[in-house]
């Protein structure tokens, strides 16, 4: 039976992944789709060798940086992934591309470049609040599960809307939206605060074992533009350049916003799932809830 540890970034949720495999005797598998890319390892948080402790894991750092992911393509490689082990442990953080790994997504129509283009360049003229409101305008359930300020994802609507001429929240949304049968599923919850802290400190370490020579790096190698078209969280404000003080607290607040946001998905969208604290219960607890002995 298949376990999905889920939970916002900085959470804690690889080091769970890592203590249920080991209990299990199971294997990690990604299910992010930046952590799946190779040459991101360190700004997207992909676990290093010390963090792995010796538990297989697969489907981190094995696509190429040309890769475009979509939910249903990528949800249909993790499955792949998951079908080759024999005690599989997903961990993800994000509710877009679960759904494609659960198969709870209609097929998404191609979106054609110049229609991706289209809307960036909409995003560069004007601010992405104002792009929300056109969204409203031919999609009101679609936007009101979006953040005013959540550039990727209301440009991505918008670019799906221009592709398929209908509303996005149609196309993203499966036949049954539930957690599916035969998995066990934990959300790693800390409290608000701590997943500030959290996320603080994730991103302070990551600024110390290279981030921004990693981003240096890859635009000196030509991945300028895979960059610019994937939009991982924080590389674009590395690129742009700066007060690295001011860029390591603009990226700090980015990805505390995002965190919110993930954590408002799992307690919307999974509300039957249970919520584990690792800073206020001990790990025995999150293997109870996982019915594990």
């Amino acid at each position: 039976m298949p376990i999905a540890i889920l939970g916002p970034t900085a959470s804690g949720k690889s080091a769970v992944a890592v203590a249920v495999a080991r209990r299990i005797g199971g294997t990690v598998v990604n299910g992010d789709p930046y952590q799946a890319l190779a040459g991101l390892p360190i700004g997207t948080g992909q676990p290093d060798a010390a963090e792995r402790d010796g538990v297989p894991h697969l489907g981190y750092g094995e696509l190429p940086l040309s890769t475009r992911p979509n939910p249903t393509a990528f949800g249909a490689w993790v499955r792949g992934l998951l079908a080759a082990c024999r005690e599989p442990v997903l961990v993800t953080g994000s509710g877009l591309y679960l759904r494609g790994i659960w198969g709870q997504m209609s097929d998404l129509p191609d979106v054609a470049a110049a229609l991706v283009d289209r809307v960036r360049r909409w995003g560069a003229a004007l601010p992405t609040p104002v792009l929300h409101r056109y969204l409203a305008a031919v999609d009101p359930a679609r936007a009101a599960v979006l953040h005013p300020n959540d550039t990727a994802r209301v440009q991505r609507a918008l670019a799906l809307h221009l592709a398929s001429g209908g509303r996005p929240s149609a196309l993203l949304t499966g036949a049954d939206t539930g957690m599916p049968a035969g998995w066990r599923v934990l959300v790693v919850a800390p409290g608000r605060e701590r997943q500030r802290e959290r996320v603080a400190a994730r991103v302070a370490a990551q600024v110390a074992a290279g981030w921004p020579r990693e981003v240096a790096d890859l635009v000196a190698a030509g991945h300028a533009a895979d960059l610019e078209a994937l939009r991982p969280l924080g590389y674009a404000a590395w690129m742009a350049g700066g007060d690295p003080a001011d860029i390591r607290a603009a990226v700090v607040q980015e990805t505390q916003a995002y965190a919110k946001r993930q954590a408002t998905w799992f307690r919307n969208q999974l509300p039957g799932a249970p919520a584990w604290d690792p800073d206020t219960e001990p790990l025995e607890a999150a293997f109870a809830r996982l019915g594990l002995p």
